[in-house]
């Protein structure tokens, strides 16, 4: 009877600590961890919501960039931080790859992370440099017929989206393209442009302004559907290759030891910001779909991306090294 008394009074407390810590929280400076450099698509995102949340909850959300590996470098700090609210995770896709791509990592993506909310969803969009002769994907696949060893893939890093659908695109097409992989979006776009790199599959919400003002073409968007940031551009089955889809997406993560109560505390506050007309509709412009899920469904989404990618590596036969 003690040790039952002893038990559930742990438990109780346990508890109430954590719906105290939850009711108070924060009291200081939020680091919002992203694993790319400033300027990239999950930078913007997660600046855009670190803005409103510092706002909601006075006190500062600093958006701290720790890129390299793939997102395993930002992934390998948050896992080792506590799990008080204090840091939290911007990330993408590549979080549910590494694990497959990378023979060891510090950390396990599924286990070392508490899920708060997957905020959105960005289809990709083959993009190439305008002195490439084609002026739509027809085009660039007769151009690879006759000349694919010429041409490279950029992505913003090993084992992220971008890579591993670059890939699958030359499975697809028989192409004999080859990756090149960058620290983030930026430098990969700057290549792109300057021409050392001939193609991406990048996000939308990174790629959209660069395609308004001509630095790139886009010729296919590789979603279900056309996005109405980017109407006029037909998705790969509209442009003859059916069934070719990607995206990447944005979430929010935290160290596995976050208190339940806290997690759905930050979930409830980044929803209200992310549900807002202003922030749908920027969300949407830059080529995003909002999902605003909660916790429990993020973690859902989570298993089933880490199963689809893990297939995509497979059947890619990228590796990366640590």
């Amino acid at each position: 009877m003690k040790k039952t008394w002893l038990s559930a009074a742990l438990m109780a407390a346990a508890l109430f600590t954590g719906a105290a810590q939850a009711d108070t929280y924060p009291t200081k400076a939020v680091t919002m961890v992203v694993p790319y450099p400033a300027g990239g698509a999950t930078d913007i995102v997660a600046r855009a919501v670190a803005e409103q949340l510092g706002t909601t909850w006075k006190q500062s959300v600093i958006v701290e960039n720790r890129a390299g590996a793939g997102t395993t470098i930002g992934a390998g700090y948050v896992a080792r931080a506590a799990g008080d609210g204090y840091t939290l995770f911007m990330t993408t896709s590549a979080h549910t790859i590494s694990g497959h791509l990378y023979q060891k990592l510090p950390y396990s993506p599924m286990k070392d992370f508490a899920p708060i909310t997957l905020v959105t969803k960005v289809p990709l969009v083959l993009v190439i440099n305008p002195n490439i002769p084609a002026q739509n994907l027809k085009e660039f696949l007769e151009h690879l017929k006759k000349d694919s060893a010429n041409v490279n893939f950029a992505s913003p890093g090993t084992g992220t989206a971008q890579h591993l659908s670059g890939e699958l695109f030359k499975i697809a097409t028989k192409s004999g393209i080859t990756h090149v992989p960058y620290r983030g979006d930026s430098p990969a776009f700057t290549d792109l442009m300057g021409g050392q790199v001939q193609m991406m599959l990048a996000t939308i919400t990174s790629a959209l302004p660069l395609i308004e003002s001509g630095k790139l073409r886009a010729l296919a968007v590789a979603n279900d559907k056309r996005v109405p940031a980017l109407a006029k551009v037909p998705t790969f089955a509209e442009a003859g290759m059916p069934d070719f889809q990607a995206a990447t997406w944005f979430g929010l993560l935290a160290p596995a030891s976050m208190k339940p109560e806290l997690a759905e505390r930050i979930y409830g506050d980044v929803s209200k910001i992310v549900a807002t007309p202003e922030m749908r509709a920027r969300i949407e412009a830059l080529g995003g779909e909002v999902v605003n899920s909660t916790p429990a469904q993020f973690a859902d989404f989570m298993r089933d991306e880490e199963v689809k990618w893990g297939q995509a590596v497979k059947a890619s036969g990228a590796t990366a090294s640590n």
